[in-house]
């Protein structure tokens, strides 16, 4: 049984990690969590002597020049109450709030430049603006690390996003999209402003992209369109293919764990099974009694007893 158990254990411990993994592909790159706390850490430095409302820019590691980062603490009345005319690239009105309430907060502004790709693929499409992230987190302490993000939302007028470093045109027949990375990896996509500009009620990185032209192969033959339309393009068919890809690998894991307690349990009856058949095997081997005639009817008699019986009236005191 311990080694039964030892390989469930293993097996499980497989599935557990492949799950993980393809969660990660199917969204982000598998360093972008990390990368935030990181930035988080070199943009709380940029605060010397820090005053509300003012805009710190921070330096990032040499290995990752071309990363830009900012830094502004506010107080959450303020933040509420006033919001913030600009801030770099963002246009944050009156309204949004925080979870859970601090008394001040700090916004870490993230310009990823040449490093849009490498820390958020989209494969199928091409960034027009590099990746910009916004990210809210407790001032209290202003020397943490690895702090955890707060829960910012605007619930009057949207966080407006206006992208001034646009790096190229888009191609003649395509459509810009706003793109949205959420703090869980899932991918967002919604239209663009006017002025290349993008709304969110959330915090997280954003960028504008179109979709990658491919090259159309020459048919061989000629394809009828399907009679109930053209397939979903773009981040539908991404967006099924991942839900699938999960969906499947949490269904492989429930089968697996329904076979290894099947055959547990086959194990554990089948241990018992011969526990059985040994006992009764080692019972008809045993010392048979000898019977004795009773009646009708035989039993069992003992063939020396232990004691002899004494009748009262043989006791001599």
């Amino acid at each position: 049984m311990g080694l039964l158990r030892s390989l469930a254990m293993l097996v499980l411990m497989i599935w557990f990690f492949f799950l993980l993994d393809v969660m990660a592909q199917s969204s982000t790159g598998p360093s972008a969590r990390a990368l935030d706390a990181l930035l988080q850490d070199y943009a709380y430095r940029a605060f010397a002597r820090p005053k509300t409302g003012v805009t710190y820019d921070g330096f990032v590691p040499s290995n990752l020049t071309g990363i830009q980062i900012a830094a502004m603490r506010l107080r959450s009345g303020s933040l509420r109450n006033r919001g913030v005319q600009t801030y770099k690239e963002f246009h944050i009105p009156i309204g949004v709030i925080e979870q859970p309430y601090v008394e001040r907060l700090v916004l870490v502004h993230q310009n990823l430049g040449n490093w849009s790709n490498t820390y958020y693929p989209l494969p199928g499409y091409s960034y027009l603006a590099p990746v910009l992230g916004l990210l809210a987190y407790d001032a209290v302490n202003l020397s943490a690390k690895n702090l955890p993000e707060l829960d910012i939302r605007a619930s009057a007028d949207p966080i407006s996003i206006r992208f001034q470093d646009i790096m190229s045109e888009a191609p003649e027949g395509s459509v810009p999209k706003c793109v949205w990375f959420d703090l869980h990896g899932l991918t967002n996509f919604s239209n663009v402003a006017s002025g290349n500009t993008c709304l969110t009620v959330e915090q997280g990185h954003f960028s504008i992209v179109v979709e990658s032209i491919a090259p159309s192969p020459s048919p061989v033959s000629p394809i009828p369109p399907p009679g109930g339309g053209g397939a979903p393009k773009g981040e539908g068919k991404k967006s099924n293919s991942k839900v699938w890809i999960i969906v499947g690998s949490v269904l492989g894991g429930l089968a697996l764990l329904g076979l290894l307690a099947f055959l547990i349990i086959w194990v554990r009856k089948y241990k018992h099974r011969k526990k059985m058949q040994q006992m009764e095997k080692a019972a008809d081997l045993g010392e048979a009694l000898r019977m004795t005639p009773v009646g009708e009817t035989k039993a069992p008699a003992a063939t020396v007893t232990r004691t002899q019986p004494t009748l009262e009236n043989e006791y001599v005191p």
